[in-house]
């Protein structure tokens, strides 16, 4: 008896499981190449990226200067990350980075030939 109650529990933690992995399905996945040259941006564009709506994680790759973001596609879109971005003062893809952003930047973290 002890068996059959204890395999009964197990199916419905399982079955209680498996609608919140359903709802991960809705999360995506964009890539988007930025200016940014040093730690204090990496810091920066995903500090501003997380105080986003429905924005979940968020890595920019230096190296290659991508960011990696996943977000909730019910609650914000592409264009609205590489706003962010932008307002943050960096390039997002084809969106050029904002002047106010820009200007407010540290100037290690300011890409040369910019006015």
């Amino acid at each position: 008896m002890k068996k059959h109650l204890f395999g009964l529990i197990t199916i419905l933690f399982l079955a209680l499981g498996l609608p919140a992995k359903a709802g991960d399905d809705n999360e995506k996945e964009v890539k988007i190449k930025t200016s940014a040259i040093c730690e204090m941006c990496k810091e920066r564009i995903e500090r501003n990226l997380a105080f986003e709506k429905g924005i979940k994680e968020s890595n920019l790759d230096l190296k290659d200067k991508v960011v990696t973001v996943r977000y909730n596609p019910k609650k914000t879109d592409v264009n609205k990350i590489k706003a962010t971005i932008s307002k943050t003062g960096y390039d997002a893809d084809e969106v050029m980075a904002d002047e106010k952003g820009y200007a407010k930047l540290p100037s290690c973290c300011k890409k040369s030939g910019h006015k």
